[in-house]
């Protein structure tokens, strides 16, 4: 099932897991326990992925229906975003990058495992 995902894995998709993967290394290395902070992350999540859902609905060909992931994904996007700004405040980020080399060099090792992976597999699949 995970090599048939990976196989049909598109572009646009890959690049969501990257950003993903950078969200985690930065929720790794920079956790903080504060329920707050959670909390509101948590909070804009809600209010954010309901209007993302109402916006993705809403069409003047008619109401539209939103696959399960894709709904999913409109309430853990807001949720990365808010909880991140708050993990990189103060910490020297520029823009969403860290200033420790070793943070972008963990990301870039995973990428190139996961974009390796999906290469050889789909060169597999087609031959």
């Amino acid at each position: 099932m995970l090599r048939d995902y990976l196989v049909g894995l598109s572009v646009g998709r890959a690049i969501l897991w990257c950003y993903f993967i950078w969200y985690l290394v930065v929720l790794i290395r920079y956790f903080d326990p504060d329920p707050r902070l959670w909390a509101t992350s948590l909070g804009i999540s809600l209010l954010v992925g309901v209007a993302l859902c109402i916006n993705a609905r809403a069409s003047t060909n008619g109401p539209v229906q939103l696959g399960r992931w894709q709904t999913f994904r409109f309430f853990l996007i807001p949720f990365c975003v808010s909880s991140f700004g708050a993990l990189v405040k103060d910490r020297g980020f520029f823009l969403v990058f860290s200033p420790r080399w070793d943070d972008l060099a963990i990301a870039v090792a995973i990428y190139a495992v996961l974009g390796g992976t999906v290469a050889a597999l789909k060169s597999r699949h087609s031959h």
